[in-house]
């Protein structure tokens, strides 16, 4: 690390440095079979030959990972062990011939030879473990990439502060949500800037907090254009760490570090919950960004209506501090279209919300599916009313059979909108409208004793598809014969 200047430099690794990494890799993979001693004595000799040993034990410690060592012996080592000492005990070891003796006596015990119970008594230890799979997710470029990563991310960890303009605010937006980071996204003159922070009180734990900055740092190295200032308490002095897409800092394509879904149990547990419901609105996760005056803002979610270009926006405000609550109420007052916040019952902000003239929904550990379609219903009364008031006062569709839904589609509006219009060339028989004429034709066609199946066929080949609601229309019922289907009787 670079402190010239006043800065917080990482040193990277180069492009040189890939056969240095297969080296690593190659290394690795030749011990698979043997003792860690081994490897370990492997690795120190490349530290010896490379111009950069902590290269080399960067590179190692990342393969590391990928390692799976095992204890390898005839028997337990502890069950060996306690064989060995009580012998010991028992003939007084001081001398080689008399531990030789201990050993002999410990492995008749044991029902084996004493060679094989002398490479067994420690064969638990980490240095005698064995190498037994290397399953390397790195090719020697991509240890190259992941090295100057986990770099860049461990000079974070002390991070106070993180300054990022970035090609894909959206995505690292939602990285920074979902890691639970407090953010601002602030105006520039030339675009603009994502700033995580915190309050002070947060700061006395540092890098508890930086680490969370630094697993952010693969949403941003993951975009193509990007520019990251951090603020850095090294040690009580404080530095600035500057990093760009210019930088050998990439995300290689392996298992991301966060899941891509939700930013909280709390959102996924309301999104599984409101998307099970069979509503006329549409929920979509982390809309456009909304212009809050000199700051923008990525709402939750968004609840599009299905039979209108309207959409109500929605923020859910869980356990932030009182600042940055001050703040989000600042963004909501320069927010002109309409939101829902859900706001967690500690944070006593309801009333200022209410007041902002957003609808607060107070919610204790989960949002309450039932308290936001409350709301909900609420616009979508108006919706209905505004559609109704459009449509002329009576309809003639042309099909002979048409259920509400899909004139209420072709039409652009809801089923509910579309209830108190009359069609005077039609029945309505359930949520289906047929012509009187229809009915008579499927009315001969239909008697007492038919099979329901074939009254179902009857029934498509004039285009109706409830049948329940036609047949008891009709006066008929259906009479089940167990598993076998059943038969027409009239009612």
């Amino acid at each position: 690390m670079s402190r010239r200047g006043g800065g917080y430099q990482p040193r990277f690794a180069d492009a040189g440095s890939e056969a240095l990494a297969a080296r690593v890799l190659g290394t690795y993979q030749g011990h698979v079979g043997e003792p860690r001693q081994a490897l370990d004595d492997a690795l120190t000799d490349l530290e010896r030959e490379a111009d950069d040993f902590k290269l080399v034990r960067g590179f190692a410690a990342l393969v590391e990972r990928d390692a799976e060592f095992e204890t390898r012996a005839d028997v337990d080592p502890e069950r060996a062990r306690r064989a060995a000492f009580r012998a010991a005990a028992d003939v007084g070891v001081v001398t080689e011939s008399e531990r030789e003796t201990a050993l002999a006596e410990a492995a008749a015990r044991l029902d084996v030879s004493a060679d094989t119970l002398d490479r067994a008594l420690y064969a638990d230890r980490e240095s005698r473990q064995v190498l037994a799979a290397v399953d390397a997710r790195w090719t020697p470029s991509e240890l190259v990439a992941q090295y100057n990563l986990s770099l860049a991310q461990t000079a974070l960890f002390d991070a106070t502060e993180v300054r990022v303009r970035t090609s894909d605010p959206r995505g690292l937006v939602s990285a920074v949500k979902r890691l639970g980071l407090l953010y601002e996204i602030v105006k520039t003159d030339d675009g603009r800037e994502v700033v995580l922070t915190g309050p002070d009180a947060l700061f006395r734990a540092t890098r508890r907090y930086g680490t969370r900055f630094a697993r952010v740092l693969r949403a941003v190295a993951d975009a193509d254009d990007w520019r990251l200032e951090a603020t850095i308490d090294d040690r009580g002095t404080e530095r600035r760490l500057v990093l760009s897409s210019d930088d050998p800092v990439r995300v290689p394509g392996v298992e991301p570090v966060t899941d891509v879904s939700y930013d909280s149990g709390v959102e996924r547990e309301f999104a599984a919950a409101f998307e099970g419901l069979d509503l006329d609105w549409t929920l979509v996760r982390e809309p456009d960004v909304l212009d809050a005056g000199d700051r923008v803002m990525i709402p939750d979610f968004a609840f599009e209506y299905d039979h209108a270009d309207f959409e109500v926006l929605f923020e859910i405000m869980g356990f932030w501090t009182p600042e940055y609550v001050e703040k989000k109420l600042e963004q909501l007052d320069a927010v002109e279209e309409e939101l829902l916040v859900a706001v967690d019952e500690s944070l006593g902000a309801g009333e200022d919300i209410e007041i902002r003239d957003h609808r607060a929904i107070p919610y204790s550990g989960s949002v309450r599916v039932k308290d936001v379609v409350r709301e909900l219903r609420a616009y979508e009364d108006d919706l209905v009313a505004d559609a109704a008031a459009e449509l002329p006062g009576e309809l003639r569709p042309d099909a002979d059979a048409v259920t509400l839904a899909a004139l209420a589609d072709e039409h652009g509006v809801s089923e509910d909108a579309i209830e108190h219009v009359e069609f005077p060339e039609h029945e309505r028989v359930g949520r289906t409208l047929v012509r009187p004429s229809v009915l008579d034709a499927i009315d001969e066609e239909l008697e007492a004793g038919m099979a329901f199946a074939d009254a179902e066929d009857v029934l498509d080949a004039h285009g109706v598809s409830d049948a329940s609601a036609v047949l008891s229309e009709l006066g008929y019922r259906v009479a089940w014969e167990g598993l076998g289907g059943g038969t027409l009787e009239t009612r």
